[in-house]
This record gives C-alpha cells, sequence and structure tokens, in this order.
C-alpha cells in the first residue's frame, strides 16, 4: 500500500514538474522544474527495483548536467522569455498533436505485445543484468561512449558562452 501511495506521489511530482517546465518564463525555474522531474523519476526508478538505475538518474542527470545548465543559465543572466505569436500559434496546434500522439501510444499499447504483457501480465518475469554486470559493462564496453558523451556535452556549454558572448 506504501508503494502505491508513493507510486502516484511521484508520479504526480513528475507531470507538476514537467507542467511547470513547460510553462516557465524563467530559464532558472524550468532547469529547476527539470531536476524535480529527474529525482521523481529516480524514485519511481527505485520502485521498480532498478536501484543502478535510480542511482545513474541522480547523480548524472540530477546532479551534474542539471547543475551545469543552471551554472549556465546563471552564468549568461538569462533573462525573462519572451513570447512571440509564433509560440501561441504553437500551443494551438500542439495540443491537438499532443491528444493525438497520446491516442496513438495508448492504441500501440492496447495492439502490441508489449502492451499485452502490460495489461494481461506475463506470467514470468525474465531476471535483467545485475547492477555489477551492468556497470561492468558500462565501464569496460563502452567507456569511451560515456566519455565521449561528456565532452560533448562540454562542447555544448562552451558553444553556448560563445555565442551568448557580448562585444565590450
Amino acid at each position: 500500500m506504501v508503494a502505491v501511495i508513493v507510486f502516484f506521489a511521484c508520479a504526480l511530482l513528475a507531470v507538476t514538474g514537467a507542467i511547470l517546465l513547460i510553462l516557465s518564463r524563467e530559464p532558472i525555474h524550468s532547469a529547476l522544474s527539470l531536476i524535480l522531474v529527474m529525482v521523481s523519476l529516480a524514485i519511481l526508478y527505485l520502485l521498480l527495483g532498478a536501484e543502478f538505475i535510480s542511482a545513474i538518474q541522480i547523480i548524472v542527470y540530477a546532479g551534474a548536467v542539471m547543475v551545469l545548465f543552471v551554472f549556465v543559465i546563471m552564468l549568461l543572466n538569462a533573462g525573462v522569455e519572451e513570447r512571440t505569436d509564433f509560440s501561441k500559434f504553437a500551443k494551438f496546434v500542439g495540443l491537438p498533436l499532443g491528444f493525438f500522439l497520446l491516442f496513438e501510444v495508448a492504441r500501440w499499447l492496447y495492439t502490441s505485445r508489449a502492451g499485452s504483457v502490460i495489461t494481461h501480465g506475463a506470467g514470468t518475469v525474465t531476471q535483467g543484468f545485475s547492477t555489477r554486470t551492468l556497470s561492468a559493462e558500462l565501464f569496460q564496453q563502452y567507456l569511451f561512449n560515456f566519455e565521449a558523451t561528456s565532452i560533448l556535452i562540454l562542447i555544448a556549454i562552451l558553444g553556448a558562452l560563445v555565442l551568448a558572448r557580448k562585444n565590450p
């Protein structure tokens, strides 16, 4: 019973954070809302028994990447976002497209094999990797990919700084 209450509380926090992320006008508030979503997802991963993924979610996304985003936003001194007529147009087009996407995902879940496993139960659950196996794969076989991603994030931050630099 407690797990169900925690699930619905975290799901509500994740959805609320996602809505605040989209609707906030201040970039720093959007970044903080994204941190709320990442932490809520980490707790949901814990409920699923995926401790390693939950720890990575907190350490990498909510910890490192979002702190870098907040740092860059504060460094650039980004102000209030100004709205244009295109944003209003996108709101009226995006809402029907969002409902269409939701309908298509629901239809896919209803007709696919994965959806029948979710709605009707699989009977047997396959065992996944242990945390030790997963971390060994990540830091042995995929170490270059892991490090290349961190370098790309660093390059993107440097590019944002160069683009936002004002000439004296």
